[in-house]
């Protein structure tokens, strides 16, 4: 009786030190429910799940639930918030501007040679996120990011001014971006920008893509010009303070899925936007004007011309000039 009793203790002290073991991650992303990212990032928590034989539970929180992408990046470098998949915080580190340049890539294979595994720009992200005590896990990508209005451009591929006012994030790059493509650029938070646009203080927005504007703007979208404003990437990170808190094995099994999600994506990334494109037109009636190869090659010859200069001493000229010629050396 006295050898049954232990043995039970001894099973029930095993039993609570592996729950003891289990970690419950908090993940934040900045889009609503059940959008793409929102679905995607489910499917990775289960694998997660699987992979780990149940040890890390990774919670998701959608539409910024636990903060802005701001405020969840510099939580996540204390290990107040675990993990997110969300743009990188610009405010953090001036140089993350790097990630956002306008016209860096200008096809899918370029963004994949840039962004993707062992890219340029992917490869200083995570050295920029590492001094923050934040271990990126994967890149996202997204789209390439376009323009969208309340109201027509009847000269939508020209770059002369047109007196159009759009929000834009408050990042020098987009703002810089938005005047030399024609716009009046208005940096508006991304909590007022749906308000702004609706109640006409701007008459569109730049810095996000057809994903972003069905998801946050289809309302207040009557135009949508596919400008390849720049290439969209967010990136899934972890406190480096959470992820030392896993085992060794665990830890693999995290990484092991997180490439595996990051894979998943870019084959699936460049339909993606095509799809969204559509569904502007389709759901919402939305005009997507067509863009000629060589307005967008204006566009682009504009935007290096007037912003990458102003941006790269933002960023540190000699730093970021640096970088761009290792993307230019690549091919892109």
């Amino acid at each position: 009786m006295k050898h049954a009793l232990l043995t039970t203790a001894a099973a029930a002290l095993m039993a609570l030190g592996s729950q003891a073991q289990a970690q419950d991650l908090k993940m934040s992303h900045v889009r609503p429910q059940d959008a793409t990212i929102d679905v995607e990032l489910r499917a990775f928590s289960a694998a997660v799940a699987e992979a780990t034989g149940g040890d890390v539970n990774v919670e998701i929180f959608p539409a910024s639930a636990l903060g802005d992408y701001t405020t969840v990046q510099e939580r996540i470098s204390v290990g107040a918030i675990d993990m997110a998949t969300q743009p990188a915080a610009t405010a953090a580190d001036r140089r993350m501007q790097i990630s956002s340049f306008p016209y860096l890539a200008g096809n899918w294979d370029q963004a994949r040679a840039v962004y993707g595994p062992g890219g340029v720009v992917r490869e200083v992200m995570a050295g920029l996120y590492a001094e923050q005590g934040i271990t990126m896990l994967a890149a996202y990508p997204v789209y390439f990011g376009g323009i969208s209005l309340n109201v027509e451009n009847p000269n939508a591929g020209s770059t002369e001014p047109n007196g159009i006012k759009v929000r834009v994030p408050g990042i020098k790059s987009f703002q810089l971006t938005g005047e030399a493509l024609g716009y009046i650029p208005s940096p508006i938070p991304f909590s007022e920008a749906f308000t702004a646009v609706q109640t006409g203080v701007v008459d569109g927005v730049i810095g996000s893509g057809a994903e972003g504007y069905y998801a946050s703007f289809r309302d207040v979208t009557k135009t949508y010009i596919p400008a390849n404003t720049h290439f969209e990437v967010w990136y899934m990170i972890i406190s480096d303070e959470s992820l030392a808190g896993l085992s060794d094995e665990d830890q693999a099994a995290l990484k092991d899925q997180a490439a595996a999600f990051e894979a998943t994506r870019w084959e699936v990334a460049e339909a993606d936007q095509a799809r969204n494109e559509q569904r502007l037109v389709d759901e919402l009636g939305a005009t997507v004007v067509a863009l000629s190869d060589a307005e967008l090659a204006a566009m682009a010859a504009k935007a290096r011309a007037d912003v990458w200069p102003a941006v790269l001493e933002d960023v540190g000229a000699d730093w970021g000039q640096a970088i761009l010629d290792q993307v230019a050396a690549a091919g892109n």
